[in-house]
């Protein structure tokens, strides 16, 4: 094993494209179709204009998002209709479940660090999925602690909570500037692509989850 990888001693995973698979432009169409406006309206308030974004950070509940959301569109919905519009997207990664069951075999501490809203994680929670949060040692979830991937912030308190040095922290996300950010905060993160390519990747640093 290259002496610049170790066994980590905690592993954090993405939630969105890693354990689970999402169409972000479904929910729109979904959420365009429940309040009776065009899809790109919805996406020009929902996302260009940061309703998801302060909605992942916790600066905003889901009330106050679809009280701005009726406002800016000119609509008017049912809250709870348009939650489920827009949570419904979500898709179990069915290859990532042997590598947890690995890691749980291994040893090693699991845990999942994700930018996502309350709607989205409590759709996900009455999917009642085994592995969420059932062999999670830690969940930290943006809009519970108040901070967004890449910032530095969430890092910190996602390190703190296991109880292990940053450097003994492995990490996988789907998006570079996320595991960019985790290595500046002094973990060892790597892109995910694949279900393969992560044992191979955890196999690398001496974590054979026997598949």
């Amino acid at each position: 094993m290259p002496p610049t990888l170790r066994r980590p001693a905690f592993v954090y995973l993405d939630l969105g494209n890693v354990i689970v698979t999402f169409d972000r432009e479904h929910a729109l169409r979904q959420m365009a179709a429940v309040a009776g406006i065009a899809p790109r309206t919805v996406h020009e308030v929902v996302i260009d204009g940061g309703l998801q974004a302060d909605l992942e950070r916790g600066t905003i509940d889901w009330e106050r998002f679809h009280d701005e959301f009726s406002r800016r569109t000119g609509s008017t919905t049912d809250p709870a209709r348009l939650a489920d519009a827009a949570s419904d997207m979500f898709t179990l990664n069915v290859a990532m479940l042997p590598v947890i069951a690995g890691l749980e075999q291994a040893g090693v501490r699991l845990g999942i660090l994700s930018n996502t809203c309350a709607p989205h994680w409590d759709h996900l929670m009455a999917k009642k999925y085994a592995i969420l949060p059932g062999h999670c040692a830690v969940t930290v979830l943006s809009h519970e602690v108040g901070s967004l991937k890449p910032d530095r912030e969430i890092y910190d308190t996602a390190a703190l909570l296991t109880g292990v040095p940053a450097d003994e922290i492995f990490f996988t996300d789907d998006i570079q500037t996320h595991v960019d950010a985790a290595r500046s905060a002094g973990w060892d993160a790597e892109l995910f692509v694949s279900a393969s390519g992560l044992i191979d990747a955890l196999d690398r640093r001496g974590v054979n989850l026997g598949l």
